[in-house]
């Protein structure tokens, strides 16, 4: 079953990968200066930069994992935490703040307020993009309804459920990663990102996901 995730989500030519091309493009669309523009990514990887058929002029990318040895001259990676930023950090500016997938697991509400606080601090636009919580499929276990579950019936069915993306060793592993995935829904995406325009990324008719945009 893990193949068929592959085939459909997680690889470069698979529905999924052709999803994100999209929304790349999308990306370039609404900054169609991009590739002048100093980035800061949010809880991202290099790989997501490398990978892209347009890159900006630089890219910064923090992340709580350990960074890769080695990046092209153009990105820089740091291991820090993305809702307290090391004050090196936090005290650069840039163009735009970029964030993929990130604020449904950075840990409750007072997490996502300082998350949303660095993004509004770093630059002056910014591209926060999450899952939406009422679309029917949870997407990172891509499990139907899963997000509407308890927690116990939710951690339950993720050490079980054939096309999660990281199978969960034991139940304790199991509950550590439901419950560090909040779905956020339209409502908490204003709140966070009031001067934002909220797109809506959609799939049959259906919002898959929000992006909080602020242009410069």
């Amino acid at each position: 079953m893990q193949s068929v995730r592959e085939r459909f989500v997680d690889r470069n030519e698979s529905w999924g990968g052709r999803r994100r091309a999209r929304r790349w493009d999308w990306l370039v669309e609404v900054f169609p200066d991009l590739d002048q523009m100093s980035v800061i990514d949010l809880g991202g990887d290099a790989a997501t930069w490398t990978q892209s058929p347009l890159h900006p002029k630089q890219v910064h990318v923090v992340n709580i994992d350990v960074p890769p040895a080695e990046v092209p001259d153009w990105i820089t990676v740091d291991q820090g935490d993305a809702c307290a930023l090391p004050a090196e950090i936090a005290s650069r500016r840039y163009d735009l703040v970029f964030s993929n997938s990130v604020i449904e697991h950075v840990g409750g509400h007072e997490r996502r307020l300082r998350f949303a606080e660095s993004v509004h601090k770093l630059a002056p636009a910014h591209w926060v993009q999450t899952p939406y919580r009422y679309f029917p499929v949870e997407p990172h276990w891509i499990a139907p309804g899963m997000q509407f579950l308890p927690v116990r019936a939710r951690a339950a069915l993720a050490r079980r459920w054939p096309l999660a993306h990281v199978r969960s060793a034991d139940l304790h592993d199991a509950l550590t990663g439901v419950l560090w995935t909040e779905l956020l829904d339209r409502s908490q995406m204003r709140y966070y990102f009031p001067g934002a325009e909220l797109l809506s990324e959609r799939l049959a008719g259906l919002t898959k996901s929000l992006i909080a945009v602020k242009r410069s």
